[in-house]
């Protein structure tokens, strides 16, 4: 029996709910199952390739719908869980009872976890620190900017790990480690300490670099990374510096696409006004009403700065 689990890719809560179904599917359904996983990025155009759904059960969790008939278990919370309004439809229309969405949800990790222990009798305590900082990750409920930035807790230190981790084979390690093992044991271990030490090293030359880059007007502090060969940032280090602002956009590029980041500050003085989903939603984005993105070829850089200044314009407050 072989499961093929499609998740977020680079992403904690991602990897998080991969890991918490895995463990609930060789517990209560497949002990014996031979589980691949494959991580899955936001891209212009469709996010699945129809080679991906190789298993006898295929799973997406924290990613978009597909309507693929192989697919057989989805799990999401993004108000933006459809690429179309024909996915929806053929979603309303499922009867299996193994596919859910939640855009309530903090995280995607909990909301896996509340329908496995709600409809299906699954409920491991060993997931439990697991879970919990997968909803304080991904629902962005830190005790301020600092607490994310400067990364002193094992979790943090594993997330950015996660995101900046450019081998599917290592992040897949860390998924089946998550099954048994405690976040302090996992971040303590010799493999991922290699990884950590040049990670915290680039986290902190990345968090000169947007200091430098970034301005702030009426609102929102922006700043563009293309042609600096960084990816992927650590996403509060923007209020870290700027604490008055609402909102951050951001610029970057990579090998697949060039991307616009769309965030808020949940510790903002003057609170979010705008659904930052339905924003990106116009541009061919999404995500969530606090979060979001949107994701363009890699060629299309001016595109993607025309957008950019269109969703500053958009975000900002009035003089």
């Amino acid at each position: 029996m072989k499961l093929r689990i499609l998740y977020h890719g680079n992403c904690f809560d991602g990897v998080s709910s991969a890991a918490v179904f895995s463990k609930f599917y060789k517990t209560k359904l497949h002990p014996d199952a031979e589980i691949a996983y494959t991580p899955t990025m936001h891209r212009a155009g469709n996010a699945f390739d129809p080679d991906q759904f190789d298993g006898d059960d295929n799973a997406i969790v924290d990613f978009k719908y597909c309507p693929d008939e192989r697919l057989t278990w989805w799990f999401d919370h993004h108000q933006s869980a459809f690429l179309s309004k024909s996915d929806e439809e053929h979603f309303l229309a499922d009867t299996s009872g193994t596919k859910f969405l939640d855009t309530t949800s903090k995280s995607c990790a909990e909301f896996i976890a509340k329908v496995l222990r709600e409809k299906f009798d699954f409920d491991d305590p060993t997931l439990a620190e697991l879970i919990e900082w997968a909803h304080i990750i991904d629902g962005a409920l830190y005790e301020s900017p600092a607490q994310c930035v400067e990364l002193r807790t094992p979790a943090l230190k594993l997330m950015q790990v996660i995101e900046g981790e450019k081998d599917p084979a290592f992040v897949e390690k860390i998924i089946r480690c998550l099954q048994d093992e405690s976040l302090d044991e996992i971040v303590s271990s010799p493999d991922i300490q290699a990884k950590l030490d040049p990670i915290l090293e680039r986290h902190w030359s990345t968090v000169e670099l947007i200091k430098e880059r970034a301005s702030y007007s009426r609102g929102v502090v922006s700043f563009d990374l293309t042609g600096t060969g960084i990816d992927g940032y650590n996403k509060f280090i923007p209020y870290y510096f700027y604490p008055e602002t609402t909102y951050n956009v951001a610029l970057s590029l990579s090998e697949f696409r060039t991307k616009i980041s769309v965030g808020s500050n949940p510790w903002a003085p003057r609170p979010r006004t705008h659904n930052i989903a339905e924003i990106c939603e116009k541009y061919g984005g999404g995500g969530h009403a606090v979060v979001g993105a949107v994701s363009l070829r890699p060629e299309d850089v001016e595109l993607g700065r025309q957008y950019m200044a269109e969703i500053i314009e958009t975000l900002q407050f009035p003089d």
